[in-house]
């Protein structure tokens, strides 16, 4: 899988590649990215509509989308999508995944409580999309990937999977749960020259974090605890799954790349340093 010296190790031409949670944010910007590339992709999300903009911005590049919709915590959603993605293609060599959720209430806004104010059914809905589909979808796209010589598999997962993260602890727990997924995957199935990583993003401007971006109070807080002072951009982890999709990254598997502006360095990085009182004390 190793690239010529004379070729762009960042190109993927003739590759192709599933996108999960396509319709905004990250897997939006994921789209676009491996689509500059030269990707061919099937971009996934629940609804049609909401991955038009998406489609629109990977048929500029040149490239073709193919739209399939999927609700991921539905039995067997998982595998169907594979399937279907893999013969849309041709093929599978690429799969990004990146649907996940938060806890939400009723408007969609995340629901962020003390454990011990939490729902299991807010749990478990965590769990059945953050990783229960991620393992249906690996185990799906086992057989296709074994079929591709550029086989790379990069699972969303989150700083928060790092470290002690209050109020998120459904999300932080999946998300640890897909960098051991990872790890262990990219053993079983190295030999098979299948790499798997999981990438591990900070806090990042999307419309899963708005409620804390919008906010000055609560975005100046977090932001203190970033060595970088600054939220992250949807590209900026979209550039990190082309790097792990494509051949510069060919010696590269079982790694958790953390991307968060210095956050999970201890005390984000930034020991001494008076920070303001959190918003969220009681």
């Amino acid at each position: 899988m190793t690239a010529s010296p004379t070729t762009d190790p960042f190109r993927l031409d003739g590759r192709r590649a599933l996108v999960t949670g396509a319709s905004r944010g990250i897997g939006q910007a994921t789209a676009q990215a491996l689509a500059g590339a030269g990707c061919d992709l099937v971009v996934s999300a629940r609804t049609s509509a909401a991955l038009a903009e998406t489609v629109n911005a990977v048929e500029n590049r040149g490239r073709k989308a193919t739209v399939i919709t999927a609700d991921l915590t539905t039995p067997g959603a998982s595998a169907d999508l594979v399937d279907h993605a893999a013969a849309a293609l041709g093929g599978l060599d690429i799969v990004a995944h990146n649907a996940g959720t938060l806890p939400l209430a009723d408007d969609h806004t995340p629901v962020m409580v003390p454990f011990s104010q939490s729902s299991q059914d807010d749990w478990e809905t965590v769990v059945s999309l953050n990783l229960n589909a991620t393992a249906a979808l690996c185990r799906a796209a086992h057989p296709h990937l074994a079929e591709s010589r550029h086989a790379s598999v990069i699972l969303m997962s989150s700083v928060a999977g790092l470290a002690g993260t209050p109020m998120m602890e459904a999300y932080a727990a999946t998300k640890s749960a897909q960098i051991s997924l990872a790890r262990c995957l990219a053993v079983g199935w190295a030999r098979q020259n299948i790499r798997v990583n999981a990438l591990c993003p900070g806090w990042i401007r999307t419309a899963m974090t708005e409620f804390a971006s919008s906010t000055a109070l609560v975005s100046d807080w977090l932001m203190s605890h970033v060595p970088m002072g600054r939220w992250g951009e949807p590209e900026e982890v979209a550039h990190a799954v082309l790097f792990l999709a494509s051949s510069a990254s060919s010696f590269m598997t079982g790694h958790a790349l953390v991307l968060d502006g210095g956050l999970s360095l201890p005390d984000g990085g930034l020991a001494g340093i008076p920070k303001p009182p959190s918003p969220f004390a009681a």
